[in-house]
Formats: structure tokens, C-alpha cells, sequence
């Protein structure tokens, strides 16, 4: 028998800080940038109950790991369950299995940062955030880890919402944290604009960016829906995180070249192309940069990896017991 760590929620909760979360993730994306494999997600949808099934993998071969995510949300419950495994990358043993819901505004912040980090102005202070919930929060106090952000601006469209952001972010970085009433207050004078939405159409007009942003945008996977438009892809140096994405649930980009927007070849790179220093990032202060992060399994193997190694130093979380294929798959049982 193999003994794996299972780690609760609990266990993994304030388990690492939002700079060890970016630091994991720079380093699977630089793996990837070498040649980790990684693959796109797998998402299949219910309609009735209305709900989604997915999941998404990356070998990280220096780290020693390799895992990913299985999620359902929505159906019935109109919940979801996070499930983390992680495999041994060198023997395929399984070591961890991970809830994996409390870790996840943190790995996917942490990409959204390594992103902003690789492709915003090094002098970049100034945020407009769109959306107001856990993915937002996540987004930004990653961010506040690879940039000094001094001013935020929150737009969402329910007022109490993205007041309340305001304040419990205010009262968390070291920044001036406002609630704005619309998202072109959102925007105006940002040199990086987070989207974080549910929303299946572009939260703000890109005619309103203004030279040398960067956009990070992270809340839609999915064919038909997009939280930027047409003008911000034409503009910008978009960067993915994985190319097999561009045909499969990068909405924004599928529908810019559906619509003639832009070519089917105007991705300029993976975001771990860049890191790995195999594709140029930012190369004019006044470029318009995007990065697409759908979730990858690249931040979640690395973050859980993470997790485990801090988790196992701290005497956390409880054996449990796999029965390896040579033992248990019999046929007689």
C-alpha cells in the first residue's frame, strides 16, 4: 500500500502567503516554457440540472510533481467541490489529495500576477479591478505581490458589493482602494486592468485603454462567452496560457477572429514562453499587453506541490492508503 497526505481545507488554509502562491506559479510556468507537458481543460456541461464537470493536468518534471484539478459546480446543489491530486512525477505514486477550494483564488491569482509581472510596466502602481469576489481578491493581493500598487478602482455591478471589496482590500494592502460607478472609471488611468467576472460579455470598451496597459483576464472559459472585446485583443500583445486554448475556450480571442478582428495567428506567445525567456515579453512602454488565464493544471500542480512539501514540514493533514494497480487489479475481487 502507498500512504498519501490528504489535506482538508483547513489544513491547506493560510497555509502559504499570496508571494509563495506567485512564486510556485513562476516556476511551473517557466517548466512549461521548457517543455512540462500541460493540457487544456476538459469541460463538459450539464443542462439539466445546468452544472459543469472539468479537469485539467501539467507534469512538472523538475519540481518532481504532477497533478491538477476535478471540479464540479453548479447541478443540483449549485455548490462546488475542489479535488486536488497529486502524483509523484518520478515514481507515479500519488502523494497528496488536496480540497482544493481554498487554495484556488490563490493559484489562479498567483498566474494572473506571474502574467502582470511578465508583461506590465515595471512602474505600474495603478489597478482597475473588475468584480468584487474571491477570484477578484485573489487576483489583487497576488498582484500587490510583483508590483507596488498604490490605487485601485473596483467596478462591479451591484453598488454594495464593490463597496464592501473596497474596504475589506483597503483595509488589507498598503494601497488606496475606491469603488467606482462604472467601468470606464475603471479603467481610466489604470496601468493594469484585472477582469474577474462571470459575466459572458465584455465588462469594459477597449477604445478606453490607454497606451502601456496591461490586461489580466481570467473569469471566462468558454467558447461563446468573453469578458474583453474585439478592440482589446486588436490592440494588444496577447499572451495565452496554454495555445491549445485558442481553439477550444478562449472566447474573447475565438470570437476577434470570427469576427475578423484578428488573424487566426495573432497569439504572440504562451505566458511560459516568456518567462522561460523564450518569447519576448513587453518590449515598448506604450504596448498594450493581454493575458488569458483560463486555469491551467500548470498553477495548480505547482501550488499543490507547494502546499504539500508546507503541509508535511507542519505535521498537517492525515494518511490515507492506495492499493498499487500490482496488488489490487486482480480481477478476482
Amino acid at each position: 500500500m502507498t500512504e498519501t497526505l490528504f489535506l482538508t481545507s483547513g489544513d491547506v488554509a493560510g497555509l502559504a502567503t499570496p508571494a509563495e502562491y506567485v512564486d510556485a506559479a513562476r516556476e511551473g510556468y517557466r517548466q512549461r516554457g521548457e517543455g512540462a507537458p500541460a493540457e487544456p481543460r476538459t469541460a463538459l456541461y450539464n443542462d439539466e440540472p445546468p452544472g459543469l464537470f472539468t479537469s485539467y493536468t501539467a507534469v512538472l518534471p523538475e519540481t518532481g510533481a504532477m497533478g491538477g484539478y476535478m471540479y464540479a459546480a453548479g447541478f443540483g446543489e449549485t455548490d462546488a467541490w475542489f479535488v486536488t491530486p497529486l502524483f509523484d512525477a518520478d515514481s507515479g505514486e500519488p502523494l497528496a489529495l488536496l480540497d482544493g477550494a481554498s487554495m484556488n483564488p490563490f493559484k489562479t491569482g498567483a498566474a494572473g500576477a506571474v502574467g502582470a509581472d511578465a508583461l506590465a510596466r515595471p512602474d505600474a502602481s495603478a489597478v482597475g479591478v473588475f468584480g468584487s469576489g474571491a477570484q477578484a481578491r485573489g487576483q489583487l493581493r497576488a498582484l500587490a505581490t510583483v508590483r507596488d500598487v498604490e490605487t485601485v478602482w473596483v467596478y462591479s455591478p451591484t453598488k454594495s458589493s464593490r463597496e464592501a471589496f473596497a474596504g475589506e482590500m483597503g483595509r488589507r494592502l498598503d494601497a488606496s482602494v475606491a469603488a467606482v460607478s462604472s467601468s470606464a472609471a475603471a479603467v481610466e488611468g489604470a496601468d493594469i486592468v484585472v477582469t474577474a467576472t462571470d459575466s459572458p460579455e465584455p465588462v469594459f470598451d477597449g477604445n478606453l485603454l490607454e497606451p502601456g496597459t496591461h490586461v489580466t483576464a481570467m473569469g471566462q472559459y468558454h467558447p461563446e462567452k468573453r469578458e474583453l472585446d474585439g478592440e482589446t485583443i486588436a490592440r494588444s500583445t496577447y499572451v495565452i496560457d496554454l495555445r491549445g486554448r485558442l481553439d477550444q475556450d478562449a472566447g474573447a480571442y475565438m470570437q476577434a477572429v470570427e469576427a475578423g478582428t484578428v488573424d487566426a495567428d495573432h497569439c504572440h506567445a504562451e505566458l511560459g514562453d516568456v518567462v522561460a525567456g523564450e518569447a519576448e515579453g513587453r518590449t515598448d512602454p506604450d504596448e498594450i499587453t493581454v493575458f488569458d488565464s483560463g486555469g491551467t493544471g500548470i498553477e495548480t500542480a505547482a501550488a499543490a506541490a507547494m502546499l504539500y512539501e508546507k503541509a508535511r514540514e507542519d505535521g498537517l493533514g492525515q494518511s490515507i492508503e492506495f492499493a498499487p494497480a500490482s496488488d489490487a487489479l486482480t480481477g478476482r475481487e
